[in-house]
């Protein structure tokens, strides 16, 4: 039951974080954005979880899962509502970084705390019904959005978006009890040796340096496709429904991951999950009907879907004993470090150049973590 009751707060939660991506740019765009600004603010998503990403799980460590979840899930409420109450550009910024400093606080958490909820024996399909939960919400949220601002505006879009965090902050208040309490001593605390170290081991970085081009690979196309859809003349529900069909896909591969497992390495599966995303990604280029855009980002979906769970089992079993925590702690660091730098870098680009330089400079970015990732099978084993 602890298990349900957690997918039900990730699903809420992870719909008004996906959809307020949405609902940013496009209001940004309304305001009189430009790309560079409003890949400034999709950058500021990122910039406290780049800093403090280890730290969110070292304290829910020391005081339990509770206080952390519940403040993420306050603090996305409370961001959504005050773009409503101070309708600015410059409130969109704070917005932004309140979304992403407050759905990591609860992010960070439940992904740390997923694995024992029921017992050790559970922990694969924990994190099967985790990831599943989150490709939902990424459908949903999107979808909402779009249709949102369609048919009711903007302002009444964050509303909407905001409401999906009024039941996960009472559940937390009032019903946390199937939560686990906190743990006397974390993994990072009682692990020897520097994050650098971890650093320095080759087949880890590698697997760390993939594991942020495919996270910045998802994070470009949910920033890019609404300015991409808006500079072709798409409506915001059709972005939407873009959007919702990535999510779907990344839904559909999670969903065929146990299936794919048993035919076929980690390893193996990462690297074709990568380049099928690079070539999803020269082909946005080239497409601008509604149904072929859909079918690329289905495409895409598939590979950056397939890749993130790969990237983390595969960091996992090259992290050394006892410092999988912390090595997952650094993967999250990196995969922010790419959600700050690539929508300010490609953000300006598109503004200089025009949108084909955004996807080929993506694609080629995912090739060379392909290339990564197959050099990792010739190096020294950590």
């Amino acid at each position: 039951m602890a298990i349900y009751l957690t997918l039900v707060l990730i699903v809420l939660n992870h719909i008004a974080f996906g959809g307020s991506r949405v609902v940013v740019s496009l209001y940004a765009l309304q305001l009189g954005a430009t790309q560079a600004q409003v890949g400034v603010l999709m950058a500021l998503y990122a910039l406290f979880p780049l800093v403090f990403a280890i730290a969110i799980g070292r304290l829910a460590d020391r005081v339990g899962p509770r206080i952390p979840m519940l403040l993420g899930s306050c603090g996305l409420g409370i961001a959504l509502i005050l773009a409503v109450l101070w309708p600015a550009l410059l409130t969109l910024y704070l917005v932004a970084f309140l979304m992403g400093s407050s759905f990591h606080c609860f992010f960070v958490t439940v992904t740390g705390i997923a694995g024992g909820l029921g017992g050790a024996e559970h922990r694969s399909s924990n994190y099967a019904l985790v990831s599943l939960a989150f490709s939902g919400a990424g459908f949903v949220g999107p979808l909402i959005s779009g249709f949102s601002i369609d048919y009711l505006g903007h302002l009444n879009a964050f509303l909407v978006l905001s409401a999906f965090t009024i039941i996960p902050v009472l559940m937390l208040i009032f019903r946390s009890d199937f939560l686990p309490k906190a743990v006397a001593g974390s993994a990072t605390e009682n692990a020897t040796g520097s994050v650098l170290e971890l650093w320095r081991m080759p087949q880890l970085r590698n697997a760390f340096l993939a594991s942020g081009f495919i996270s910045a690979g998802w994070d470009l196309f949910n920033f890019y496709m609404p300015l991409y859809g808006h500079g072709i003349g798409l409506s915001a529900s059709m972005i939407g429904i873009i959007l919702g069909v990535f999510a779907f896909a990344t839904f559909v591969i999670r969903a065929l991951l146990p299936w794919l497992l048993k035919r076929s390495t980690e390893t193996d599966i990462l690297i074709t999950a990568i380049f099928v995303a690079a070539t999803a990604f020269v082909l946005f280029a080239f497409v601008q009907h509604i149904a072929a855009l859909c079918a690329v980002s289905f495409l895409l979906g598939l590979g950056v879907g397939c890749g993130q769970p790969m990237s983390m089992s595969l960091i996992f079993a090259l992290a050394p004993e006892g410092r999988s925590s912390e090595a997952s702690g650094l993967r999250v660091t990196v995969n922010n470090l790419t959600h700050l730098l690539i929508p300010l870098a490609f953000g300006s680009l598109g503004t200089m150049f025009g949108y084909a330089p955004v996807w080929f400079a993506n694609a080629s970015l995912m090739s060379l973590g392909g290339w990564l990732v197959r050099r990792t099978r010739s190096l020294p084993p950590p």
